[in-house]
């Protein structure tokens, strides 16, 4: 499996500065950054701490959605097509650290969505895939539970079959001819999102959302298949690739299992259990281990087929840089540098990955206190003092 993990600043916003916020990133060059974490002292004394992270791509606060496109989303998208395999986008990090705007984008600065599929409905008029039929589905994952974006947040249920392929039972799959009309299903899926979180008292940070398009080639008999359905049909064509695109609860909710209220703390757990199965997988695939624990979660069963065979991988972990959000900022920089490390640990490539890690020394005898260690546990961050 080949992965990439990248990191995106976004810029200090001028209500941050009114409050007194100053940005604590700085972005060395495009495979580096430091954070200038403010900390004090028993004594009251004041002084900054700088932590090193190196990533395959670091991305300014300058840097428009089209280079974050270029650089992170094409090559997957090049991939499906050129390759026939599956490929996988995953944003992170916390509220309002820039992944909707990554993602989503505005009229002005189309996000990743966008972007993919007008590259998708240009190459599929290139000669060779004019028969590939698009299809896009759009589900969430809340509590471990599955629920379709696309059909009013219908409960959906994961089943494996005799094979151990897992497949999600009831989820509506629907066929896109435009760029247009797969950015309706996605407004669709949005709309959706965002009414469960008024209603229900949920904000989409306590979710993962799965947006997948997949491909198919049409068969030459294709004018026999007039009367099937959708669905019919498209289980009757070869499957070409699939292109999936995770955003991944806000990473500061992971931190939410010492809160008082118990549905947080819950939802804190099941977020953390999610995100430490999903680094147990890309490590296990990484270094060829016979088992890989899909089964750790409910996103990474999901997701089973989207990581075996041939598939690539991109994180995209977006930061704020403001003082106030320093805190989770390291907590993203630091699951993603964890990340990283997974392919070159073993393997002795990155010298600065093995050159120093440490470990909570105590994570506490509940599970849940493990899981949060796991998830915050810094790694292959160098800090130097510095007084201010």
């Amino acid at each position: 499996m080949d992965q990439k993990v990248c990191v995106r600043k976004r810029p200090l916003f001028k209500k941050e500065s009114e409050k007194g916020d100053v940005d604590v990133i700085r972005d060395d060059n495009n495979q580096s950054l430091t954070v200038l974490e403010p900390k004090t002292k028993v004594d009251l004394t004041k002084f900054t701490e700088e932590h090193n992270f190196f990533f395959d791509e670091v991305l300014s606060d300058n840097t428009a959605n089209k280079e974050v496109y270029k650089r992170c989303g094409s090559p997957l998208v090049r991939y499906v097509f050129e390759k026939q395999g599956k490929a996988s986008c995953f944003a992170y990090g916390q509220t309002g650290s820039g992944k909707t705007h990554t993602m989503m984008g505005n009229p002005e600065q189309p996000g990743l969505y966008f972007l993919a599929a007008d590259e998708i409905f240009t190459l599929k008029k290139e000669k060779g895939y004019s028969d590939l039929t698009v299809w896009v589905s759009f589900f969430e994952i809340y509590g471990g539970k599955l629920y379709d974006l696309l059909n009013d947040r219908r409960k959906l249920v994961a089943r494996a079959d005799a094979k151990q392929v897992v497949n999600i039972v009831g989820l509506q799959e629907t066929e896109v001819k435009s760029v247009a009309h797969l950015m309706d299903a996605l407004n669709v899926g949005h709309e959706a999102r965002s009414t469960a979180a008024t209603g229900a008292n949920l904000d989409s940070s306590r979710s993962h959302a799965v947006l997948q398009v997949g491909m198919y080639s049409k068969r030459s008999l294709h004018d026999l298949f007039k009367n099937l359905t959708q669905i019919q049909f498209k289980r009757m064509n070869k499957s070409v690739g699939k292109l999936s695109f995770i955003d991944l609860a806000g990473s500061e909710r992971a931190s939410d299992v010492n809160d008082n209220d118990r549905q947080t703390r819950i939802e804190g757990a099941e977020i953390n259990k999610s995100l430490l199965a999903l680094k147990e997988c890309i490590r296990a695939l990484d270094q060829g281990s016979k088992h890989v624990p899909f089964r750790g979660s409910t996103l990474t069963s999901v997701l089973k087929d989207s990581f075996i065979g041939n598939c690539r991988t991109v994180m995209i972990a977006n930061v704020s840089p403001g003082t106030s959000a320093c805190e989770h900022t390291m907590n993203t920089l630091r699951y993603a540098n964890r990340v990283k490390q997974l392919k070159s640990a073993d393997r002795g490539k990155d010298a600065y990955a093995l050159k120093v890690s440490y470990f909570p020394r105590a994570c506490g005898p509940s599970l849940l206190s493990w899981f949060a260690g796991c998830i915050h546990a810094s790694s292959g961050c160098s800090p130097t003092r510095r007084r201010s």
